[in-house]
């Protein structure tokens, strides 16, 4: 397997990297080191984590996600360069899922799924962007990874918070353009991928959990707090690659106001924000209009040496509890990660509520629910279920992005 470099940019979010960082900590691959990019409000947290001396840690208190990318990428020393957000964490197979599809010569880029914040649905799956802005979802096998090769204004889309290029290639293209500070950043890249015919892999089981944790742009619940840096992307996207030689703010800025107009009749937005809030993206607008496009010269840096991260294929526990007997489970979990292990506690009480999965502050992957409701949003939202039956379905559906393929699973019961 290829050495990879896991790139993590933190802007004011130290509780959020030090999750994601534990999370990485449980990942399987055999050859990775961890880039992090972080301003001095973020920096602590590696200190914090025990991990400086096997992080490679880059200071940029720029907030421009772009520039921070690049300064990672300047130090990488892996054959493919991966990357996830700090607000993320990761499933413990998610980077050789990732990296796997590299073993084809013709493959330069790959992305996979992202679940959302209950853990469980997906905030993205497969899609394509196009020039002007806009993406589609596509089917593809939700196991095996399909490889795809589009052309000039059509490509194949990968989410910034989970994502891997080859070094090589995305040094090629001259990293990713600075203008972009936020937003449509990685899509630039999958457009300038897609002109020269690019294969990139769509790798289902390559799972990453997003928590939109909140920046001075979003609020925790999605909510916007300024649209400037929105605006200013699509203004920079549409010039360089929308059929327009002239780009007008029409349809993107009616796109904006839809959403604004949808928050507000759920009662997240006042009328008044509204106004205000389009405001911010007309001036980012101008602002994006006048920024110089980046001319992508090739980067030629020499990496720094390679420093091996202590990933390991870690035993895995399942561990099944009724919800009266949390706290004894969640115990049991704890000292398994503090063992070096990877715990999945599984706590069902006897209803239909919905599941729901987070990766905990002690490192535990911790899935609620009810024994009749439903975890795939699939299923029906009630089904007569045996407790052990219930169990062992839900431990077969995560099995596959959370234990390595061919090593053994411990499980037990509290209610043995």
């Amino acid at each position: 397997m290829q050495a990879a470099s896991v790139i993590v940019v933190s802007n004011g979010r130290p509780e959020a990297l030090r999750r994601c960082l534990l999370g990485l900590l449980q990942i399987d691959h055999p050859a990775c080191e961890i880039i992090v990019v972080a301003d001095a409000l973020s920096r602590p947290a590696i200190a914090a984590s025990g991990l400086a001396d096997v992080i490679k840690t880059v200071a940029c208190d720029r907030p421009n996600i772009s520039a921070a990318r690049n300064a990672g990428l300047a130090v990488a020393a892996g054959d493919i360069v991966a990357f996830i957000d700090d607000d993320a964490v990761p499933e413990p197979t998610w980077l050789s899922h990732l990296t796997a599809p590299f073993a084809d010569a013709a493959v330069q880029a790959s992305g996979g799924f992202v679940r959302a914040r209950n853990g469980i649905t997906f905030q993205w799956r497969a899609r394509l962007a196009f020039g002007d802005a806009t993406t589609t979802g596509i089917e593809v096998d939700d196991r095996q990874p399909t490889l795809m090769a589009a052309g000039p204004g059509r490509a194949v889309k990968t989410e910034g918070t989970n994502m891997a290029i080859r070094r090589d290639t995305l040094a090629a293209l001259g990293g990713f353009d600075e203008a972009f500070a936020f937003y449509l950043d990685e899509t630039d890249v999958n457009l300038r991928l897609a002109a020269q015919s690019a294969t990139t892999a769509i790798v289902p089981l390559a799972q990453v959990h997003h928590g939109f944790a909140p920046s001075p742009r979003r609020r925790a619940d999605r909510v916007p707090r300024d649209l400037f840096e929105i605006g200013a992307s699509l203004a920079v996207f549409l010039r360089k690659h929308g059929p327009a030689v002239q780009p007008t703010p029409h349809v993107p800025r009616a796109d904006q106001r839809r959403r604004l107009l949808a928050h507000m009749v759920a009662g997240r937005l006042m009328p008044g924000d509204v106004g205000r809030l389009l405001r911010t993206f007309d001036a980012g607008w101008r602002d994006g209009m006048t920024r110089r496009l980046a001319q992508h010269p090739p980067l030629t840096e020499e990496p720094v040496a390679f420093l091996p991260f202590p990933t390991r294929v870690s035993p895995h526990r399942m561990i099944g509890a009724r919800f009266w007997q949390r706290a004894r489970a969640e115990a049991q979990a704890a000292q398994v990660v503090a063992d070096g292990g990877v715990a999945t506690l599984l706590v069902l009480s006897p209803t239909s509520l919905f599941h729901h999965c987070q990766f905990t502050p002690a490192g535990v992957w911790d899935q609620t629910g009810g024994q009749f409701g439903k975890s795939d949003r699939t299923d029906p939202p009630f089904r007569l279920w045996r407790a052990a039956a219930r169990r062992d379905r839900e431990y077969a559906r995560i099995m596959a992005v959370r234990v390595p393929q061919g090593h053994d699973l411990a499980i037990s019961s509290e209610n043995n």
